[in-house]
């Protein structure tokens, strides 16, 4: 179930009056986030609050980083929530990825969101447990004082891919788009993200997630192009004025899986 999310929500976990709200939006998932989006003195009302009974959908639960005050409550929290997953955030050690993992009854999505953790993603992607890469982009920027730009981010995406190609794993989750009043912002980024092999996007509201599904869902141009493609038989021939070989029909067959 993890592995196929592709505009999962986040929702801060101390608001349970946004629950509801948020898997009706269209969502096919809903992240309780315990981290970022809790203040301090909030922690422990946000973990009491976790539920997964409120909707059909997966809820993944967002903990606070391993070594924080906070952290070993959380991990406590989820054995007996058994959420469909759990995101850890600041994964920058395989060690500590796989020793989180070893306990919890669900999957792992590595957060990315540092210089260390994107030196060590290829071993995290590895670590047994982990069932996807998330990037947090912003965070990432944060620690390394660069602009949050594609151009400048494209070389992290594109190790975070690899990564998760190398192990075997399902492509990576993007990171959020942090404009809200320009929707095309977020189909153009999850766009460029679906360009480059990542197949999610983290959303942080809920006019959000269209845009997000429109971007990685196969234009009718797309499936076009992919049937005419399969009909063209076997070998090397010409479809549209291009060669068209297996390597070709082996993305045109993805297109139309991912159309279903």
């Amino acid at each position: 179930m993890v592995a196929t999310i592709r505009a999962p929500l986040f929702v801060p976990a101390n608001r349970s009056e946004r629950f509801e709200k948020a898997a009706a939006s269209g969502t096919d998932a809903v992240i309780l986030d315990l981290e970022d989006a809790v203040a301090v003195d909030a922690k422990d009302a946000a973990r009491a609050a976790l539920t997964t009974g409120f909707t059909d959908l997966a809820v993944i639960v967002r903990i606070n980083a391993h070594g924080t005050p906070w952290h070993d409550a959380d991990m406590a929290a989820i054995a007996d929530l058994r959420p469909a997953g759990v995101i850890l955030p600041k994964a920058e050690d395989a060690g500590i990825v796989a020793a989180v993992a070893a306990t919890l009854p669900c999957p792992v999505i590595a957060l990315i969101e540092s210089a260390r953790g994107l030196a060590q993603a290829r071993a995290i992607a590895a670590t047994p447990g982990v069932a996807r890469l998330a990037f947090g982009s912003v965070d990432f920027c944060a620690d390394l004082a660069c602009a949050h730009l594609r151009d400048v981010l494209l070389p992290a995406r594109s190790e975070l891919v690899l990564a998760s190609r190398l192990a075997g794993i399902a492509a990576p989750i993007d990171g959020v788009t942090v404009q809200l009043d320009d929707l095309s912002v977020s189909h153009d980024d999850a766009a460029h993200a679906r360009a480059l092999g990542m197949t999610g996007k983290l959303c942080i509201h809920p006019r959000q997630i269209a845009e997000v599904k429109r971007a990685f869902a196969p234009s009718d141009a797309e499936i076009d192009w992919a049937r005419r493609v399969l009909a063209s038989g076997d070998g090397a021939v010409s479809v549209d004025g291009a060669m068209v070989d297996e390597p070709v029909r082996i993305r045109a067959r993805a297109i139309l899986a991912e159309a279903g």
